[in-house]
């Protein structure tokens, strides 16, 4: 089992800034992506980033170049630097844990989540 807890949410202005935090505790394997996803109200839940026990990182269009996703492997721990934030990246963001196993070409995995925390961005 995997635990995950966010912090870092709040009510912010357009064009502020906010940092997440995601701490991870238990069966963590070598092998694992960490990341952010949110689901703005009304809407289905959307990558928003990701980044590998190797450190590659992938980004959703939206938030390329606003937003940078980093770890501290040591301390199972990711973050999500948000800058220049907008209106539309109002949701809940949740942090994900996906432990891989196998192959490195078709690994198995399991998806573990946080609880989520709200960000709002006023106009």
């Amino acid at each position: 089992q995997v635990q995950l807890v966010e912090s870092g949410g709040g009510l912010v202005q357009a064009g502020g800034s906010l940092r997440l935090t995601c701490v991870a505790s238990g069966s963590i394997f070598s092998m694992n992506v960490m990341g952010w996803y949110r689901q703005p109200p009304g809407k289905q839940r959307e990558l928003v980033a990701t980044i590998t026990s190797g450190g590659s990182t992938n980004y959703a269009d939206s938030v390329k170049g606003r937003f940078a996703v980093s770890r501290d492997s040591v301390k199972n721990t990711v973050y999500l630097q948000m800058n220049s934030l907008e209106p539309e990246d109002t949701a809940i963001y949740y942090c994900n844990l996906e432990n891989r196993w196998g192959l490195l070409s078709a690994p198995k995995h399991y998806d573990y989540w946080g609880q989520g925390t709200q960000v709002t961005v006023s106009s």
